[in-house]
C-alpha cells in the first residue's frame, strides 16, 4: 500500500469527521433553541395556570353573589373533558 492511498484514506476519515463535528454542532443548536422554546412554553403556561385560577376565583364569587352554587352549576352543565368525551362518544361507520 502506497503512502498516496494512505493519504487519501486519512483526508476520508477527516472529512467525514468535520462533517459529523458541524452536525453535532447543528444539533446543539437545536437542542439550546428546543430548550429556549420548552422554558418560554413552561412559562407561558404558568402564567396561564395563574389567570385561570384568578378568573375562577371570581366567577364563582360573582356566582356566590348571585346566590349559585358554583359546583352544582359545574355538576348541572355535564362538562367534562374532553378525554372522557372521546371515550364515551360512539364510534361513527362509513
Amino acid at each position: 500500500m502506497g503512502l498516496g492511498s494512505t493519504a487519501k484514506k486519512i483526508q476520508k476519515v477527516a472529512d467525514v469527521a468535520d462533517e459529523v463535528y458541524t452536525k453535532v454542532n447543528e444539533l446543539k443548536t437545536q437542542l439550546q433553541d428546543l430548550r429556549q422554546t420548552v422554558e418560554a412554553t413552561n412559562n407561558r403556561v404558568d402564567e396561564f395556570d395563574h389567570e385561570l385560577t384568578e378568573q375562577r376565583a371570581l366567577v364563582e364569587a360573582l356566582a356566590e353573589q348571585q346566590g349559585l352554587d358554583p359546583e352544582s352549576v359545574i355538576e348541572a352543565a355535564d362538562i367534562g373533558t374532553e378525554e372522557t368525551d372521546d371515550a364515551e362518544a360512539p364510534e361513527q361507520s362509513d
